[in-house]
C-alpha cells in the first residue's frame, strides 16, 4: 500500500492506521434522485457518506488510495491542506470499501461490510 498521495501533489505520509479521505458531501443545496431541491438547512436523519481515499498509513490493510469508502460524517476530524478540506480517520471507522479491484473477487458484492 502506498504511504504517500499524489492527490493535488500533496507530500503527505500518513501514520499507523490512519486514512485521509476527500469527502463527496455536497455543500449547500443538493438535489434528490427525483430532482427535488433540498436546502442546506434541511434536517436529515443519520446518513453515511462516501469519500475517496487520498492517503493511507503503513498499517492500513483494507483500502488503497483511489478507493471509495463509506463513513459516518458525524464522527470525523477535518483538516485543511493547501486550501482543500480532508477528513482524517482510523481504518476501523470505515464501514465499507468500493473499488474496481474488488469486482473480480469470488462471492464479492464489491463492498467490505
Amino acid at each position: 500500500m502506498s504511504e504517500k498521495t499524489t492527490h493535488d501533489k500533496l507530500p503527505i505520509r500518513m501514520l499507523h492506521d490512519r486514512v485521509l479521505v476527500k469527502s463527496d458531501l455536497p455543500e449547500g443545496e443538493r438535489r434528490s434522485g427525483g430532482g427535488i431541491l433540498i436546502p442546506a438547512t434541511a434536517a436529515v436523519g443519520k446518513r453515511l457518506a462516501w469519500a475517496e481515499v487520498v492517503a493511507v498509513g503503513q498499517n492500513v490493510r483494507g483500502v488503497e488510495p483511489g478507493d471509495r469508502v463509506l463513513y459516518d460524517p458525524e464522527d470525523r476530524a477535518e483538516v485543511e491542506v493547501r486550501g482543500a478540506t480532508y477528513v482524517l480517520m482510523r481504518e476501523r471507522d470505515l464501514h465499507a470499501v468500493a473499488a474496481e479491484r474488488l469486482e473480480g473477487a469470488e462471492d464479492s458484492t464489491g463492498l467490505y461490510l
